[in-house]
């Protein structure tokens, strides 16, 4: 296996807390030390949070966490998701060959062909090649990366739910409630702190709060 970069986010589908992008530089030297890793979806909260510590501890990597703040303004900036999620991807492939060297970037298929985020990289990266393919957590690098990142968004969604009070919860289906209380509690102004705006929820919220 020659040495490369894996890339992959958490965050996208879920209403509330950050969009969190990581990328992993893997080479034949850690493999060893890589035991148990696999995508993020088949492990739970802590064993995901337990194997990105080792992973932070043996592999080169970047983890990008962008707030529901920062993500709305660049939502707003962007006007797609893919072309943010392919600004992420470059960015954390840029902060990982500032410390190492790889032969190529494998990520999952979100655009075309990887043809958004070739387009995004820097002169570094783009010297690289860019595989991209449905499924791409089965590459261990991009199995490290999906875990550096979904401990992120779980660690900083926990830090969400103790700013404000409550438990702020995962996904995107039963969240409305808890955002009903969030407005309740604090104002309309505060989905802007703790959600992502262009979902369908924040005009469902809104609008059932008009109608009080």
């Amino acid at each position: 296996m020659d040495r490369h970069i894996g890339v992959d986010e958490s965050g996208k589908g879920d209403y509330f807390g950050p969009l969190v992008i990581a990328a992993c530089c893997v080479g034949p030297e850690h493999l060893a030390e890589l035991e148990g890793v696999k995508d993020s979806k088949k492990l739970t909260d802590p064993q995901a949070i337990g194997l990105a510590i080792k992973i932070k501890s043996v592999c080169p990597f970047s983890v990008i966490p962008i707030g529901p703040e920062k993500y709305n303004e660049l939502y707003s900036k962007f006007k797609n998701l893919n072309t943010l999620l392919a600004w992420g991807h470059a960015r954390a492939i840029e902060n990982v060959l500032e410390s190492t060297e790889a032969k190529y970037v494998i990520s999952d298929e979100f655009a075309k062909g990887g043809h958004a985020v070739r387009r995004a990289l820097m002169e570094r990266g783009k010297q690289l090649e860019v595989r991209s393919f449905v499924r791409a957590e089965a590459d261990i690098a991009v199995a490290a990366a999906s875990i550096l990142a979904r401990a992120e968004f779980l660690l900083r969604l926990k830090s969400l739910s103790d700013q404000f009070g409550m438990p702020i919860p995962k996904g995107a289906t039963n969240v409305i409630p808890t955002a009903k209380q969030l407005v309740a509690k604090f104002g309309p102004d505060v989905l802007g702190k703790a959600a992502k705006l262009h979902f369908k929820t924040t005009q469902q919220v809104l609008s059932a709060q008009l109608k009080l």
